[in-house]
């Protein structure tokens, strides 16, 4: 029995056929799917990053007990080429779809790419302005050194960084 098929949309205008059992492991489409939307439009995600996520779902979708450690090599190897900006717009698109294995994912690695990074370069990474003047940002990290270390320690267990 052949399964049943959905088209998901593109924000850019285009169409991807994917198996409905791949497309339901995105909580978004899973709900579009129960009022029996065949015809999907995702326009919060780009044609670039709808492909990324429908490949990493067909992956995630063969999981099992005896394949589990070839989809933690697959996950290793899926971002590492990424940059950040594309795993910001993944983070964003995940979110939309409801995919939180990705989100996860995509969190864990960009903690691992930021591990160690001065405070100015993860600034810049995420484009954070600096309103501080030295003195002031001086006075403050003395005042909270206790913070800065806590949440780096905290950064770090959370996230499982080695």
């Amino acid at each position: 029995m052949a399964s049943k098929k959905l088209i998901l949309k593109s924000s850019d205008g285009d169409e991807f056929e994917i198996e409905e059992s791949v497309a339901v492991q995105f909580g978004t489409i899973k709900n579009m799917v129960e009022d029996d939307y065949t015809l999907i439009p995702l326009p919060n995600v780009n044609t670039q990053n709808l492909i990324v996520i429908i490949e990493y779902m067909k992956k995630h979708g063969e999981k099992t007990d005896s394949n589990e450690e070839e989809i933690k090599k697959f996950d290793k190897e899926f971002l590492k080429d990424k940059s950040y900006q594309n795993m910001f717009e993944l983070v964003v698109a995940a979110n939309y779809l409801h995919i939180s294995d990705s989100m996860n994912l995509l969190y864990q690695t960009i903690a691992h790419k930021i591990k160690n990074k001065f405070v100015n370069v993860v600034r810049q990474i995420f484009g954070i302005v600096n309103d501080y003047t030295p003195e002031e940002e001086e006075r403050v990290r003395e005042e909270h050194k206790w913070a800065h270390e806590g949440l780096m320690n905290l950064l770090i267990r959370f996230f499982r960084i080695d």
